[in-house]
């Protein structure tokens, strides 16, 4: 996609390529500067030089005007003290010449300072324009085109991130609140069935059965909405920090499988996994098993009933790779775009039990990329695929071959 972002980009990268040092500078080419430094200064030479030659051509002619021609009424008033001027002006010309050089090398290298200042004050006044979205774009002199096409780049940069933090802070707004109405669906639903318990002991069992059944489930459905609701706390509140040992994947994996078979079982899902009779790496293990946590979870909401998920791990030549993949409904390409943002679901409807917080696939992304890893997403043909690439070059145990994978 040829977006804003992407194309000053690349005007940021043709206008770097200009430059001829190692490490892209910013304004006023130094070479074109000091050659027009020196030009300047050859100029204030030159000036002098012609200030004395006029000089001495005026003082040449007052001489022979006061030495040869008679007086008149103009001589004894102008001409006689602007004689003596002049010839005091030719007693001193070393220091009348040394002062207009000094006086030219002042006033050059001052006009060439006050160019630099009002370069950077420019830049200044463009940058202090980065956080106001109701400023004109930052417009530079051509000489400073590359700080002008960065601080554009900068400029839309903060804007796009200002732009999806409001967006993450309405999602997450409106789905505290669909969350606090679900609340109430529930609770009044555990307390009417308990009431009815209560009211009536003489109930039969199989109708008091009925009624615990549905207490329990609208209970364990009231416990999920709060589990969400702390999610989005620890998501907002909580910095990530990493406590990286040696973990054996494999094992990890198999355990996070193990404690999924009751919501397998209940969806009607099989697991099958293709892993490594064992894998190590350097990873924080609490966090690496929310991220397995997380991506088996969402396979299951959104598999087919009677469908396989599969789970497969091994060590390519730089990077760990985990892989999930499940049948289930594809994903258009534009939520597909968008699915590691923070509070975003799949599923908008709230009547779905399938949908949390739009948290996990974000906390796993962050988890992966603090890991110096990354997570990719693809979809097609009804079917869905996580990847989790885990690099090996702070690995060094993990470069060892890999015994033959274990199915089951």
């Amino acid at each position: 996609m040829n977006s804003p972002l992407n194309k000053l980009k690349e005007t940021i990268a043709r206008l770097r390529a200009g430059h001829n040092s190692r490490s892209p500078l910013y304004g006023r080419s130094a070479g074109s500067t000091l050659g027009l430094y020196l030009l300047c200064m050859a100029g204030v030479v030159l000036a002098t030089f012609l200030i004395f030659l006029l000089g001495y051509n005026i003082y040449s002619a007052l001489r022979d005007h006061a030495t040869y021609y008679y007086y008149d009424f103009i001589t004894p008033f102008f001409v006689l003290p602007l004689y003596s001027l002049m010839r005091g002006v030719r007693d001193m010309a070393l220091l009348f010449v040394v002062l207009l050089l000094g006086s030219g090398w002042l006033g050059v290298t001052w006009a060439f300072f006050r160019l630099y200042q009002r370069d950077l004050t420019k830049v200044v006044q463009a940058a202090g324009t980065l956080m106001d979205p109701d400023a004109a774009p930052p417009e530079l002199p051509s000489a400073l085109a590359p700080a002008e096409a960065a601080l554009r780049l900068a400029r839309q940069q903060v804007q796009h991130s200002e732009a999806l933090a409001r967006e993450a802070e309405q999602r997450k707004n409106d789905l505290i609140v669909y969350l606090a109405h679900d609340l109430k669906t529930p609770l009044t639903s555990v307390i009417g069935y308990l009431t009815l318990l209560q009211d009536e002991p003489q109930i039969s069992p199989e109708l008091r059965a009925r009624y615990t059944g549905i207490a329990l489930d609208k209970a364990e459905r009231l416990e999920d909405l709060i589990n969400e609701f702390f999610d989005i706390t620890r998501f907002n509140l909580s910095h990530i920090e990493l406590e990286r040992r040696p973990t054996d994947l494999t094992r990890m994996l198999e355990q996070v499988v193990s404690e999924f078979g009751p919501m397998l079982a209940a969806q009607d899902l099989t697991c099958r996994t293709d892993l490594p009779p064992k894998l190590v790496y350097n990873c924080d293990a609490d966090k690496m098993a929310r991220v397995l946590d997380n991506l088996l979870r969402n396979a299951c909401h959104y598999s087919y009933p009677g469908t396989v998920i599969e789970v497969a791990a091994g060590a390519e030549a730089d990077a760990v790779v985990l892989r999930f993949a499940n049948a289930g409904p594809t994903i258009p390409p534009e939520k597909l775009d968008r699915i590691f943002e923070q509070f975003f679901r799949l599923d908008s409807s709230r009547a779905s039990r399938t949908g949390g917080a739009g948290l996990g696939l974000a906390i796993a992304r962050q988890i992966v990329e603090l890991h110096g890893g990354s997570i990719t997403a693809e979809s097609a043909d009804e079917h869905i695929v996580f990847t989790v690439r885990l690099p090996l070059d702070t690995n060094r145990t993990d470069r060892a071959p890999l015994p033959a994978a274990r199915k089951s």
